[in-house]
């Protein structure tokens, strides 16, 4: 079964959940507020994906911190994601085969979840 990390009240996050439940996918969701992630989880990601794939520079939590003016290096991103978990670009889904997907991309979830 797929895992999706994320929070309830993010757009993303939603319209990623509606488009698993209309193409049947059954997933086991984890809710960063309920169940932060830590560092072991946020390095098994990014020998995935890259650090600003995963690194959300856009939300109201990177605002809110001032990371802007940081300047951050892949280094600091990575340690503001350990102990940050709302700076992770949201949704990340794990799929079964190892794999990660960050983000929603309706083009990308319709190949890799329904085939199409």
């Amino acid at each position: 079964m797929i895992r999706v990390y994320g929070i309830k009240t993010c757009g993303s996050v939603k319209k990623a959940l509606k488009f698993l439940d209309k193409c049947g996918v059954e997933y086991e969701f984890v809710d960063f507020k309920k169940t932060p992630v830590g560092c072991d989880k946020v390095d098994s990601w990014l020998q995935k994906v890259s650090i600003d794939k995963l690194f959300n520079n856009r939300g109201t939590k990177y605002r809110q911190l001032g990371l802007k003016e940081l300047n951050l290096g892949e280094k600091g991103k990575r340690e503001w994601l350990c102990k940050e978990n709302l700076l992770i670009k949201r949704p990340v889904i794990e799929l079964e085969n190892g794999d990660v997907v960050v983000g929603y991309d309706e083009a990308l979830y319709k190949e890799v979840f329904c085939g199409a």
